[in-house]
């Protein structure tokens, strides 16, 4: 099996909901609405299977701040798990952040493990100074409330882990994996 990352399409809408369903029923991902996707579409990245041409799996990378992003939806199709498609996915979405210029990213995650393979650590609180973090409280988006730490958003994301990446010493730190 081959694939190939690339950034997503407003074509590509409809199959990264489709991805994201099975996961949102079991409230392992956030439920959106199909609006939400399009209007979020410049910030994916989806994983096409070069036989075929469908999507096998999707992410994308939210700015929430002039120094962090969030990876947010991160699916692949339950007959693609274990292939190295989240692991490029997610790959090709922290070098999107490094070419922004970002400092960290964050993402608020179940799978504790992978997240930690690819240099994640776990954290608690918000890594934002208190003047960011009362500005984002700003935000209509229920993403950035998560990273907050909010409790009033605390039911929506039970058993879920906040992870950070610090993307200043990723160098570092992919050379030890080496």
């Amino acid at each position: 099996m081959t694939f190939r990352i690339r950034y997503a399409r407003p074509t590509d809408v409809r199959g990264i909901a489709d991805l994201v369903r099975p996961y949102a029923m079991r409230r392992i991902l956030v439920t959106k609405e199909l609006i939400a996707y399009f209007e979020d579409v410049q910030e994916f990245v989806v994983a096409v299977d070069d036989e075929t041409g469908s999507l096998i799996g999707c992410g994308a990378l939210h700015v929430m701040w002039d120094d962090i992003a969030e990876i947010r939806t991160l699916a692949v199709s339950p007959e693609f798990l274990h292939r190295g498609v989240g692991s490029a996915i997610l790959e090709a979405l922290i070098e999107r952040a490094i070419l922004l210029g970002l400092r960290r990213v964050f993402c608020l995650t179940f799978e504790v493990d992978f997240f930690t393979r690819h240099g994640f650590a776990e954290i608690t609180g918000t890594p934002v100074g208190e003047d960011v973090f009362h500005e984002m409280l700003h935000t209509h988006d229920d993403g950035v409330k998560e990273f907050l730490d909010l409790a009033s958003y605390k039911p929506n994301t039970l058993g879920n882990t906040r992870m950070l990446l610090d993307l200043t010493t990723r160098a570092a730190w992919s050379d030890a994996q080496r």
